[in-house]
């Protein structure tokens, strides 16, 4: 499934505040600044990987990559 940066922010959003944390909080636990979890959960496609990954992770989110099924050929 492919997810838009805005759906991975709202995601980020309603679970920081089904547990309780502010964006100061969050920002504090997962390493980052105010203003990247402001940032992120606005959508902005220009987010760095890392720290989205670190903040997935902080908050608990899973995250599933799954590489494409390639059919083998024969030799």
């Amino acid at each position: 499934m492919k997810y838009s940066s805005k759906e991975i922010g709202n995601l980020v959003r309603q679970t920081r505040n089904t547990l309780g944390v502010t964006q100061e909080a969050l920002a504090l636990t997962s390493g980052t600044g105010p203003r990247f979890i402001v940032d992120l959960e606005s959508g902005k496609e220009t987010c760095e990987l890392g720290k989205v990954l670190t903040v997935l992770h902080t908050l608990g989110i899973k995250l599933t990559l799954m590489a494409p099924s390639i059919p083998r050929q024969e030799t």
